[in-house]
């Protein structure tokens, strides 16, 4: 990807960042485009979503039935349809108190069964098998059962993303999702690193407590889910 301006913050252009660094092993790129191995994560980036050349890139890193998502992305050209559109926020944790859990547990690839299964009930964003070699991720068992977890996505310079924050329906209201996102901030934070993370504008149960937690808004991130060719 080329160099984004001085004036850029990495923030603004997160996939591109991590990709860039710390996660170039799950890079897909062809010219002016990039994006996550689909077994990792959905995530694309272009070098200027404004610049044709760069979507014309982009077509060579499209899979069948894959979801191309290109966070920060509002137009496309006309051979690009969407297939869902979220009005996203994007939110900084440098206020957030982190706070090691003793039940947290990290996860690993034995869990990604049993992860996708709680994904799947919760709805929680994107998550791909190969997404928990992206950062640490932690959870809560009750009775040996996965009943709540959170851990770290995209990683640009100096900063970590937050994500898959979900509670089983079953076990909300205990106070779960603070607390694994508090554990999940001190690993960030003990890196020297800064919590970020990105939610949808309307969850406002969501957004309640992150600000509770200490995140403070700051920008709107639009997500679109992308795919090419005939609509």
């Amino acid at each position: 990807m080329t160099a984004a301006p001085h004036d850029v913050h990495v923030l603004d252009r997160p996939v591109a960042a991590s990709l860039d660094g710390h996660h170039a092993p799950f890079a897909r790129r062809h010219g002016r485009a990039v994006r996550y191995r689909t077994d990792a994560a959905v995530f694309a980036a272009l070098d200027d979503p404004a610049d044709p050349r760069a979507w014309e890139d982009a077509v060579h890193l499209v899979e069948p039935d894959t979801p191309f998502v290109v966070p920060g992305a509002t137009r496309w050209p006309d051979d690009w349809h969407a297939v869902r559109l979220l009005e996203g926020v994007q939110m900084e944790g440098s206020g957030v108190g982190p706070k090691p859990d003793p039940e947290a547990v990290v996860l690993g690839a034995d869990d990604v069964p049993e992860i996708l299964d709680l994904i799947a009930r919760t709805d929680p964003g994107p998550f791909r098998p190969r997404t928990i070699e992206l950062g640490t991720y932690l959870g809560i068992r009750r009775d040996g059962a996965l009943v709540a977890m959170a851990g770290e996505r995209l990683h640009p310079p100096g900063w970590t993303e937050i994500s898959a924050v979900c509670t089983d329906p079953a076990h909300r209201g205990q106070g779960l999702a603070a607390r694994l996102l508090r554990a999940v901030a001190a690993g960030i934070v003990a890196r020297g690193e800064t919590p970020f993370l990105h939610a949808a504008a309307t969850n406002e149960n969501a957004l309640r407590l992150y600000k509770n937690l200490g995140f403070t808004l700051r920008r709107p991130m639009p997500f679109a889910m992308l795919t090419w060719g005939e609509g």
